[in-house]
C-alpha cells in the first residue's frame, strides 16, 4: 500500500492542494472521519456497473449520509486497467501516456529488475 501511496503523492508533484491517504476498514467511517459528503467512484464499462452498484447500496445502507458519484470513463480508457499496463510493463512495452511519469519509472524499473534476475523484487 505503502508502494501505492508514494507513486500517487510523486503524480500529484505535492500539490498542496490533493490529499493521499489510506486507511483500513469501511470507506463510509473513513468518509465520516473525513466529513466528506460524496464518494467518487469511476467505471469504464458496463462490467463494473454491477459490483459499483452494490457496493453503492451497502455504502448507503452503512451511511445514508454519504452518497455515491459514478463517473464514466472517456473512449481513450476503456479498455485500459492496471492488470493490461502492468502486464505491458512486464513484457517491455511503451506504456507512456498511460500512467503519471512516476509510475512508469517505477514499473519499468521493477519490471526491469525482475526479467534481469528471473525474479521480482
Amino acid at each position: 500500500m505503502e508502494e501505492r501511496v508514494d507513486m500517487i503523492k510523486q503524480s500529484f508533484n505535492g500539490r498542496k492542494t490533493i490529499l493521499v491517504d489510506s486507511f483500513g476498514g469501511l470507506l463510509v467511517d473513513y468518509a465520516k472521519m473525513k466529513n466528506a459528503v460524496a464518494i467518487i467512484r469511476g467505471m469504464r464499462a458496463l462490467s463494473d456497473f454491477e459490483s459499483e452498484f452494490q457496493m453503492a447500496l451497502m455504502n448507503r445502507k452503512l451511511n445514508k449520509e454519504v452518497q455515491s458519484i459514478f463517473l464514466m470513463t472517456g473512449f481513450r480508457w476503456i479498455f485500459t486497467s492496471s492488470s493490461i499496463i502492468k502486464e505491458a510493463a512486464q513484457f517491455g512495452g511503451d506504456i507512456s501516456g498511460m500512467v503519471p511519469e512516476a509510475v512508469e519509472r517505477k514499473l519499468m524499473k521493477k519490471y526491469s529488475q525482475k526479467n534481469e534476475s528471473g525474479i521480482e523484487d
